[in-house]
């Protein structure tokens, strides 16, 4: 026989409070907080990792599903797609689940945190107090305290730095750090997106749906509180569509006017409301041919999108945005636009959002990733501080994600040096760049100078390198209707272009070439040269344009095919590093806030316009894969062999004239930053792997010229951009090289960055 435990009414109950100590504590574990933990682990920082839900992703997860938006802004930015920690997540999930399955990006997440020993992990924890001290201008942390649902446990957790990744910034909030919420009026940092005047306003939040074919006739009863939208203006001001699911209903968006924290329930009853509402409006009005559809999934969770944003040392304004500031500080970047909701959300006359992009990335400096006030608290996604206008762009996941590492990154090291966070940006802010370089993360133009990669030390050589710009096999046609662009690199001079092209009768081709004027902008933004060639009716020729141009420094070129109705311009499916192709389209005077990433449009994405460079190009050589930038800057960035039918074996060594002591081996392989990834269901990319990285690859090593190579590391079937070979012992050398032995589908070995890391110790 068998008891059920009982407790004495005499016995009060007590809950024993746990004490976790660890170097760092990550409170949030959307994308922001995942990076930030991960950034910090990997810089030997031990971590308590605390999240309020039970899965990891906050608005990405299973439990919300929006799309991990960020710098490409769905294809307006180029090369512009994130590395580090959320480019590993991105190129992972490419391969683990390329249907956009929400349940297998919950898996590509957990498992990247599993992977850190660095990183203990609590799920269902709810950080309610928080333990600060100080005056009001600088105010300590000294632990947060959380309850863990479902384990009935109360956890402490103590460390010499935290981070809020809350999203809506609850851990600084209770310590007493500085934050803003709502709209700061115009004339505060002299924005003209802001309001004349400063009000609450926020972004609202949103709920969203799954729907599927049953196969079958499917009944819909709307429940009670469904909103019956036909009295609303959604059906004349919003797309509603039966084969939109998730994120394409973005727009079904409330709360703006509201609290979005302190008026949570109202909110999400608002939204499932307004959800069923409009699968009722789907299902039972007539207007769609949806009788066999069912609603497979509504979320529970409102996905927040704006509520405190804190006061660090520098706020990101719009201008800093859109003049794309090169702070000396830049620790991460983004590129979606400047993207504004009426407060009034998806019962709003006006458009659901309004949107206002850079013409290509911008920077975040460190000094706005931590709190003005609280001397130990680090920010990561949403809530850092920036302006509600320049929040706008900052807010979207992939950027939180790559301002989570950096901030992980950068709190590591000021506890492992015991300093605060201003000192660490001002005045041991060189840490914190050569930590993100080694990294891979995401910066731009951030030169890769550490001395201890041997490699900066090393003659560089290569069984080959690509000294012609050339797609020379034609497979289709492009009629100039409209001008036609395309960005060449140019290295150190543009001396001449033949282009493929069929005239109907002859006529004059225009070309001008024109300076995007920043490293990381692909818009014509100066005239640069121009010239026309006379063509003579015929197809299939070969037409040279004799532009010239020798920038100072090494940079891309925007060319510019004018418009001409008698001309055909043949294209090319071969893939040419650094080249792009756009077509140009004339503004609608409907259209507000038109900027030039409007008038042109990618095309051929995975091809080329026929074209052959007369000038040879440095702009692949094996010195770019040392040193330099470890993505595009003014070009490509990157060594590229011979195509592999010219060169077998393609391998890049570094030689150098005394013995060099390596402890790891790391390679950058080119994981193609144009193309636009995406963890769910906004688009398909059309393979697991990206066919630019190198498949299999040798890395070997030998104590002098003669000596036998000594094979260090054997890879096969890569799938990864960064890969890291820490050698079980240092070991001598005088060369090494990587020898490719294939790609994932390239027709010539690329590698981006070779570095030979000194032993440590």
């Amino acid at each position: 026989m068998t008891s059920a435990a009982t407790s004495s009414p005499s016995t009060s109950p007590v809950v024993t409070t746990e004490e976790v100590n660890s170097d760092l504590t990550v409170v949030g574990g959307g994308l922001a907080g995942v990076c930030a933990a991960i950034g910090a682990a990997r810089q030997g920082a031990r971590v308590a990792l605390v999240q309020n839900r039970p899965v990891l992703g906050g608005n990405s997860s299973s439990e919300v599903r929006v799309w991990v938006c960020g710098a490409t802004a769905h294809g307006v930015q180029h090369f512009a797609r994130e590395t580090g920690i959320m480019g590993e997540l991105f190129v992972e999930n490419q391969f683990t689940n390329p249907s956009g399955n929400p349940y297998y990006w919950d898996l590509v997440v957990l498992e990247a945190v599993r992977a850190e020993p660095n990183i203990t992990l609590y799920l269902n924890t709810d950080v309610r107090s928080v333990d600060a001290s100080g005056p009001d201008d600088d105010r300590t942390i000294s632990s947060v305290t959380g309850w863990q649902m479902g384990s009935e446990r109360v956890l402490r957790f103590v460390s010499p730095a935290f981070v809020d990744a809350t999203g809506d910034g609850l851990v600084g909030h209770l310590a007493g750090a500085w934050y803003r919420t709502g709209r700061e009026s115009r004339e505060t940092y002299g924005e003209s997106w802001a309001p004349e005047g400063p009000d609450r306003s926020t972004l609202g939040s949103t709920i969203l749906f799954y729907s599927k074919d049953a196969g079958e006739p499917v009944k819909f009863v709307p429940p009670s509180f469904a909103v019956d939208i036909a009295e609303t203006s959604i059906p004349d001001l919003r797309p509603i569509r039966i084969e939109a699911n998730g994120c394409a209903y973005w727009w079904i968006e409330w709360g703006g006017e509201l609290d979005v924290v302190a008026d949570n329930e109202r909110i999400r009853d608002e939204l499932q409301g307004a959800v069923y509402g409009i699968w009722d409006y789907i299902k039972n009005s007539g207007k769609f041919d949806a009788d066999n559809l069912t609603l497979e999934w509504i979320g529970a969770v409102p996905g927040k999108r704006e509520y405190r944003r804190f006061v660090g040392d520098h706020t990101l304004t719009q201008s800093d945005v859109l003049e794309q500031e090169p702070f000396d500080d830049r620790v991460a970047f983004g590129g979606w636009s400047i993207d504004l909701h009426p407060p009034g959300g998806m019962y709003a006359s006006e458009s659901g959002s309004r949107h206002w992009h850079p013409d290509g990335n911008y920077h975040v400096p460190l000094r706005s990733l931590y709190s003005a006030n609280t001397r130990n608290m680090w920010l990561a996604g949403r809530n850092i501080s920036a302006s509600h206008v320049a929040f706008g762009t900052t807010r979207v996941m992939a950027t939180c994600a790559v301002i989570g590492e950096a901030a992980g990154v950068a709190a590591a090291l000021a506890v492992a040096d015991g300093v605060a966070p201003r000192e660490l940006a001002t005045e041991r802010f060189e840490r914190v760049r050569r930590a993100l370089v080694r990294a891979d993360a995401s910066v731009l133009g951030v030169l890769h100078d550490d001395p201890a990669d041997l490699a900066l030390a090393a003659d560089v050589t290569a069984s080959s390198t690509l000294l012609t710009l050339a797609a020379e096999t034609p497979t289709a046609t492009w009629e100039l209707a409209d001008h036609l662009g395309f960005v060449v690199p140019v290295d150190p001079e543009l001396d001449g272009i033949w282009l493929l092209v069929d005239a109907a009768v002859a006529t004059t081709l225009e070309v001008e070439v024109h300076d995007p004027d920043l490293p990381q902008n692909y818009v014509p933004r100066e005239l640069a040269a121009s010239a026309s060639v006379e063509v003579s009716a015929g197809e299939k020729q070969w037409v040279r344009v004799p532009v010239q141009w020798r920038p100072t420094s090494p940079r891309n070129a925007f060319v510019v095919v004018r418009a001409n109705p008698d001309v055909v311009v043949h294209t090319s499916d071969e893939v040419l590093p650094g080249v792009l192709t756009f077509t140009h389209r004339e503004p609608s005077p409907q259209e507000e806030f038109t900027e030039q990433w409007r008038a042109w449009k990618q095309v051929l994405q995975r091809g080329s316009v026929c074209l052959r460079l007369d000038a040879a190009t440095s702009a692949y050589a094996p010195s770019k894969a040392v040193g330099g930038y470890a993505r595009p800057w003014g070009g490509p960035q990157m060594w590229v062999s011979q195509p592999v039918e010219h060169d077998g074996e393609p391998w890049l060594a570094l030689t150098w004239s005394s013995p060099a002591v390596v402890g790891e081996v790391a390679v950058v392989l080119d994981d193609d930053l144009d193309e636009d990834l995406i963890n769910l269901h906004h688009h398909r990319t059309p393979f697991d792997v990206l066919p630019t990285l190198v498949r299999d690859y040798r890395i070997e090593a030998r104590a002098g010229d003669g000596a036998p190579w000594v094979v260090l590391a054997d890879v096969t079937d890569n799938r990864a951009r960064h890969r890291r070979h820490v050698l079980p012992s240092p070991v001598s050398a005088t060369e090494l090289r990587m020898v490719v032995t294939a790609t994932n589908g390239a027709s010539a070995a690329r590698v981006v960055s070779l570095r030979a890391w000194a032993a440590e110790g």
